[in-house]
């Protein structure tokens, strides 16, 4: 089978290219490098035949003409993500969100499956308004809480996505499941995220430790996870047309105790110093996976001490102190 990672080269999309790669598929691997890395684990995909790495700007139409055309299976990864980039610069994560996902629906081909990475912030809003119950399946109203925070505009370049390709793809022929992701975590993710963020904190001994969100709830998946659904999904005939969400629904963790198990593992023991959540942050997060178990079969085999565990080892040894 062949298959196109558009954005590649980042977190989510290279765990998943070398699990397709694993799993005896030939992958093309688009990216811009704005986010994703060129390191040693990309430089090792690169070096093997069954990979093809090409770096385009997916903004540009023009990119678009010169790619081959021949996939079975299309994964969109490329996004700019991270709150940080969100609140940074909101302009820009609507414009590239939003033109990749529509010049793909331009460009895909009769036939050719889609997925498209969505998220839970799609409906986040409904969670604090108290419209929307925990664990969240896929049938809540959608809610962004403020059309000018910043902070939603990565919300609501998905959201535009979604109804993109559920709607465009009647007109394109084409076979679109939409994956929304909930608190994913792993190796090379960056540091923008909460538990990496911690780990790195950790390992330079920061004290005392801030702990923001100290009171919220997550219930994080572990990118081995996230990956297995995303090709049980894609293997899956049910899943098209749908909106499915993707996580780990077995153990909702309290922001304070995810920090206790990170320094744990750190071996560390500082003073807690618990702060206020960032805004817009919701209070809790899980997903209702009853939906991706009844087209898939799947349960999350990782658990969270273990993935924590996986995840801290990487950044202790890759991350410079």
């Amino acid at each position: 089978m062949r298959a196109l990672v558009l954005g590649g080269a980042g977190f989510i999309g290279l765990h998943l290219a070398d699990r397709l790669v694993a799993d005896g598929h030939r992958v093309t691997i688009v990216d811009d490098f704005s986010r994703g890395r060129d390191d040693e684990r990309l430089a090792a995909m690169r070096a093997r035949p069954a990979v093809h790495v090409i770096s385009a700007d997916l903004t540009s139409a023009a990119a678009w003409t010169a790619l081959p055309r021949d996939f079975e299976q299309i994964y969109l990864l490329a996004a700019v993500v991270g709150v940080r980039n969100v609140e940074a610069d909101p302009a820009r994560v609507v414009r590239v969100n939003t033109l990749t996902a529509m010049h793909l629906l331009d460009w895909v081909a009769p036939g050719q499956r889609v997925f498209f990475s969505s998220t839970s912030e799609v409906y986040a809003g409904g969670v604090d308004a108290g419209i929307v119950p925990v664990p969240t399946a896929e049938d809540v109203p959608v809610m962004v809480a403020d059309v000018t925070s910043p902070r939603f505009a990565y919300g609501i370049s998905k959201l535009l996505g979604e109804a993109a390709f559920v709607h465009g793809a009647r007109a394109k022929r084409c076979q679109p499941i939409v994956g929304r992701f909930h608190n994913v975590y792993g190796p090379r993710m960056g540091a923008d995220h909460v538990i990496p963020e911690m780990a790195l904190r950790a390992l330079r001994r920061e004290d005392p430790f801030r702990i923001w969100g100290a009171d919220q709830y997550r219930a994080f998946c572990y990118v081995d996870d996230a990956v297995e659904a995303v090709i049980r999904l894609m293997d899956s005939p049910g899943a098209v047309g749908e909106i499915v969400h993707i996580g780990n629904d077995m153990e909702q963790t309290n922001i304070t105790d995810l920090a206790k198990l990170v320094l744990r593992l750190a071996d560390a023991a500082p003073q807690l110093q618990p702060m206020a959540a960032p805004p817009g942050s919701v209070v809790r997060r899980c997903p209702d996976l009853g939906k991706l178990r009844r087209l898939t079969g799947l349960e999350p085999v990782v658990s969270l001490e273990e993935g924590v565990r996986r995840t801290f080892d990487w950044y202790r040894d890759h991350v410079p102190s």
